[in-house]
């Protein structure tokens, strides 16, 4: 994990206490990293409970109550699976926020439409889901490295524009 990973999760863990909020995060592409880097932190366990790696699309339905056929219409790295996923896991967790990350790490698997290093991202709370597409680049650990990144950094951001 780099410094300025910690230095997220950390202020991550800081926001989240100041709340009483507990955060979850649902990994396709990342595989566990941003379990990972939120765990890193000493005294996670006050605001992260459990997190979810469903690369499959079936670990998806299974696992995040992803609608197989929103699945099948749009793809796994999709705007609409990506918001699936943050939602299902913040349910399935009873969390107060959720992160989710579904993206093509490579260094296979794209497209020209969906080439490798597009990642979508979902931040869900009971206010609501934001989400954006992110085209990364380098190679498969660059892509995945900045992906968790981003993840935490929209936490924080979230945290930090909120009352």
């Amino acid at each position: 994990m780099t410094t300025s990973t910690y230095a997220l999760a950390g202020e991550l863990g800081e926001l989240l206490l100041a709340r009483h909020w507990h955060v979850t995060c649902a990994e396709s592409c990342t595989g566990g990293g941003l379990a990972s880097a939120i765990t890193d932190i000493p005294g996670s366990s006050a605001w992260f409970d459990m997190g979810f790696v469903a690369y499959a699309n079936h670990a998806k339905v299974a696992l995040l109550g992803v609608d197989g056929d929103l699945l099948q219409a749009q793809g796994a790295v999709s705007e609409a699976v990506a918001r699936a996923m943050a939602i299902g896991a913040m349910d399935r967790a009873g969390a107060d926020l959720a992160v989710a990350v579904s993206g093509i790490a490579g260094p296979g698997g794209g497209t020209p439409e969906k080439p490798v290093g597009t990642v979508w991202f979902a931040w869900a709370s009971r206010a609501g889901v934001v989400s954006r597409c992110e085209l990364l680049r380098g190679d498969r650990a660059d892509i995945r490295s900045d992906a968790v990144g981003i993840g935490l950094r929209g936490l924080v951001e979230y945290l930090q524009s909120t009352v």
